[in-house]
């Protein structure tokens, strides 16, 4: 299996710790992602935050259901 990237850690970093910061988990998030049209089920989120593999599409609706207005990325 291929090791993730620097910049696939960093943005599966900065997501999960933006759950954490809003108390959302993952069933929590497939929820509001269900909310707004987009069908995940948890596995799959598991699975893509741990491999850090998903678009810039998925992280900005995931960071706007969680209610990120914005982020410090230092």
């Amino acid at each position: 299996m291929p090791q993730q990237t620097e910049w696939e850690a960093k943005a599966a970093g900065l997501l999960k710790a933006e759950l954490k910061r809003k108390g959302v988990t993952y069933a929590g998030l497939v929820e509001r992602l269900s909310a707004i049209g987009i069908e995940e089920k948890e596995v799959n989120v598991a699975n893509k935050l741990s491999r850090g593999k998903f678009s810039a599409a998925f992280m900005l609706a995931c960071l706007s259901v969680i209610g990120v207005g914005s982020l410090h990325l230092d």
